[in-house]
């Protein structure tokens, strides 16, 4: 039985979530029991810093405005770059987009052919055939579901993909060893158990699988966190958090390495956006389900203490290039940051053991010397 055969098959006993085909005659799959393929238990406890069902609720509401997808989509478009980039004999038949929203992924990886090592082409971008589309907000995952001609006949063709409402931070509902490439892009930074998550997504790779992200970095939206800080403790005299606490650059190398993964790489990117004021940039965070979901947030502020932050930031961060008018004159930063790793395999390059080498580094520099 081929890979994709045995995987339509075992799509009919996944527990916990419902299943939806995005061909041409959508069908929801029947979902008889549930069943926890993962060893992490269901009430697995961590230290959270985020409202999960604050967030489900913003991007439901965020979910009426595809206007505002721009950032997500240009971030989708440089991590599909980087698929592109990784030549395998096989491809990547068989995907996973954990928190893909309604289709930023399957948009960029379908506009082209895959092509594979011996220079044939087969699927998708990456070689993916199909696409399991998992999300934790059902209004977001299926808000595209009616809309026509959004790929053409010939990238449906490409890349087929099954819509899956899931909680991307929980048990994920599939057997060990299930996918040859895990994708995500811009829904980790707010994942409470970031640990778990990883080693979720460890178990359901298969030998010398990989797990390919962008991730929401630490720097995002500095401006709008210096300008709150200012206004609170002026008028105040204390601060609350407005901005995520989202994860520092320097750590997720740990976190891949912790979590059983190899050959992890990780480089960051930012993106400088403009908007005309800061009430703008915030009305744009809203309608992109980006708000603040902070367990630790203030429930409520006062309009002094606000229209302080609003003229802070107006003043404080202008755009250098000296634009202005409606179109842009403050800046938000976004700090991108992607990364890939690799579950173990014994194909895969591996370092000598320590004290193997035969030649010492000032030997090598002595002979180079006199030649």
């Amino acid at each position: 039985m081929s890979k994709l055969g045995f995987f339509n098959r075992s799509l009919q006993v996944l527990g916990r979530c419902n299943l939806t085909s995005t061909s041409a005659k959508r069908a929801t799959a029947p979902i008889s029991y549930h069943q926890n393929f993962s060893g992490i238990a269901e009430d697995h406890n961590t230290n959270k810093a985020f409202d999960r069902s604050l967030k489900i609720l913003q991007r439901s509401n965020a979910a009426n405005f595809d206007t505002y997808d721009y950032i997500k989509e240009e971030i989708s478009k440089r991590l599909v770059d980087r698929l592109d980039d990784i030549i395998r004999d096989d491809g990547f038949p068989l995907a996973l987009d954990v928190g893909s929203g309604p289709d930023f992924l399957h948009k960029q990886i379908s506009k082209d052919d895959g092509i594979l090592a011996d220079g044939s082409v087969s699927g998708g971008i990456g070689g993916v055939r199909k696409l399991v589309m998992l999300d934790s907000c059902k209004e977001m995952l299926h808000r595209d579901d009616d809309k026509i001609d959004t790929l053409t006949a010939e990238e449906k063709e490409r890349c087929g993909t099954y819509k899956m409402v899931g909680d991307e931070e929980g048990p994920l509902p599939f057997p060990d060893g299930t996918f040859d490439l895990v994708i995500s892009s811009t829904s980790m930074h707010w994942v409470n158990d970031l640990p778990g998550m990883l080693k979720e997504i460890h178990r359901v790779l298969k030998p010398d699988g990989c797990f390919l992200f962008a991730m929401i970095g630490g720097a995002t939206l500095s401006e709008l966190r210096s300008s709150f800080v200012l206004s609170e403790l002026e008028r105040d005299g204390g601060v609350s958090p407005h901005v995520g606490p989202f994860v520092d650059f320097a750590d997720v190398g740990a976190l891949l390495t912790n979590s059983g993964f190899a050959l992890t790489t990780i480089d960051i990117d930012t993106i400088t956006l403009g908007f005309p004021n800061a009430m703008v940039c915030m009305e744009h965070l809203q309608r992109m389900g980006e708000n603040n979901a902070s367990l630790a947030r203030r429930k409520k502020m006062n309009v002094d203490t606000f229209l302080a932050m609003a003229s802070i930031y107006d003043h404080m961060f202008q755009l250098d290039d000296g634009s202005s008018g409606d179109e842009a004159s403050v800046e938000a930063t976004v700090q991108v940051i992607y990364g890939i790793g690799w579950t173990p395999h014994e194909s895969q390059q591996k370092p000598d053991e320590r004290g193997s080498a035969t030649k010492k580094i000032g030997d090598v520099v002595i002979e180079s010397t006199k030649s």
